[in-house]
């Protein structure tokens, strides 16, 4: 059964950091890409990053240059450091197996506000 426990969200004032950890386990993890996606208040649910199996990463265009995503396959965890966070970027957060968001954990919360 896969499983997937997102964790490090919470409270941050704009322009601050905050690293969301991903613990992985029912797969061999090393094996699949892993992504990150978003819920924000009253919209849907939007891809945010994904690291290939390989360590190639790719972003939305709207986090380039603010979020990082990493794997320790070692570890089967997943993350995603968020910095200069804005407004826009409260939202739950979701780890996910693979490509799309059909296997992913409960979220976890950040929310940007001063």
């Amino acid at each position: 059964e896969v499983q997937l426990v997102e964790s490090g969200g919470g409270l941050v004032q704009p322009g601050g950091s905050l690293r969301l950890s991903c613990a992985a386990s029912g797969f061999i993890f090393s094996l699949y890409d892993m992504s990150w996606f978003r819920q924000g208040p009253g919209k849907g649910l939007e891809w945010v990053a994904r690291i290939s199996n390989a360590g190639l990463t790719y972003y939305q265009e709207s986090v380039k240059g603010r979020f990082t995503i990493s794997r320790d396959n070692a570890k089967s965890t997943l993350y995603l450091q968020l910095r200069d966070l804005k407004p826009d970027d409260t939202a739950m957060y979701y780890c996910a197996k693979g490509y799309t968001a059909t296997s992913k954990g409960q979220g976890i919360q950040v929310t940007v506000s001063s």
